[in-house]
């Protein structure tokens, strides 16, 4: 959310004022976010055009708190994710004790507030209104699952916007054994169990491969990490989230294979990035994933289960120089 925003900020034409809070908190943010935010605006002197929100934004108590100055300023909301299609963690507490559902409500009545909403990708957009159905259903009166079309109708899908071009001071040559990518959170929605399964077997038949693992570790992690660094000790040549943006792009212009197991992402943007870096591509045939690439790349570089994945990151390997001149 912050790249994005400062991202905007830097190559608009327009003068945009960002109000943020510490990315950190996030349940707290979504309910208590907007109060704070609206005293920040409220105290700001300076007279929109308007008004452009994220979804951790409880779009309607800050309009509501801001009524005097932004009654009559347009609202636009950009959904980076929802919490109506994020899966949630079984060991979350708001999971166990049935509170889970209220943060995919303020999302939703946030997009029912809006005057325009933004998906990051057609997946997203798409994912967004039948969960919404499937939540309003699940209320027992009083549903309104009319509003689900209303929001349609003031929906589009407006790709994300990223600077690829700070990679390119950053360039350097992928040499040796093939070297495999991780560069996401490490989180059990984006399913390390099937990445790390696929290289023990690729280990197990004697593959020579190499395999660096970065992204963000929370103070909780899947178990599935601390296990990997040790049975793959021989192959990891980095393991761990990087210091700075420079060695984050090294690593990602070494790199040679890119295999994509998540079981949750909107839009992908740390593929987005590898990509850009030269990374061959393996990704699963659901999300997001298939609108990142031209259909006539989906024979090599999208699959299906376990077993394509597998066989294309086998070959890949096998035959390094040639995925190399593809990238």
């Amino acid at each position: 959310h912050k790249s994005w925003a400062q991202g905007y900020q830097s190559f608009s034409n327009h003068n945009v004022q960002i109000i943020s809070l510490p990315g950190q908190f996030w349940k707290w943010r979504m309910h208590g976010g907007a109060i704070t935010l609206a005293k920040q605006f409220m105290d700001m002197d300076f007279s929109p055009d308007l008004i452009l929100a994220t979804d951790m934004l409880d779009l309607t108590t800050f309009l509501s708190l801001t009524k005097s100055r932004t009654a009559q300023v347009p609202n636009a909301l950009y959904f980076h994710e929802n919490q109506l299609s994020y899966p949630w963690s079984n060991s979350d507490r708001d999971v166990q004790e049935k509170r889970d559902h209220h943060y995919g409500f303020i999302n939703l009545s946030s997009a029912l507030t809006a005057d325009h909403v933004l998906f990051n990708s057609q997946y997203h957009h798409d994912s967004f209104h039948h969960d919404g159905l499937r939540l309003l259903k699940h209320f027992p009166d009083h549903n309104e699952l009319d509003i689900i079309e209303k929001i349609k109708e003031k929906s589009r899908v407006l790709y994300l916007g990223m600077d690829l071009s700070k990679f390119d001071q950053h360039k350097t040559q992928a040499q040796g054994n093939p070297l495999v990518l991780w560069n996401h959170r490490w989180e059990y929605d984006k399913n390390p169990e099937s990445f790390f399964e696929c290289l023990y077997q690729l280990q197990k038949n004697d593959i020579k491969f190499d395999i660096v693992v970065l992204g963000e570790s929370f103070h909780t992690r899947p178990n599935v990490f601390d296990e990997a660094k040790y049975r793959l000790k021989k192959h990891i040549v980095h393991f761990g989230f990087c210091e700075n943006f420079s060695e984050y792009a090294k690593w990602l212009w070494k790199a040679d294979i890119l295999p994509i197991t998540s079981n949750q992402d909107f839009f992908g943007g740390s593929v987005v990035e590898a990509i850009y870096c030269g990374v061959y591509p393996i990704l699963p045939s659901r999300l997001t994933y298939p609108e990142l690439l031209p259909k006539e790349y989906y024979d090599n570089h999208i699959y299906d289960n376990d077993g394509e994945l597998y066989d294309k990151v086998k070959n890949c390997m096998l035959n390094i120089d040639e995925t190399r001149g593809i990238t």
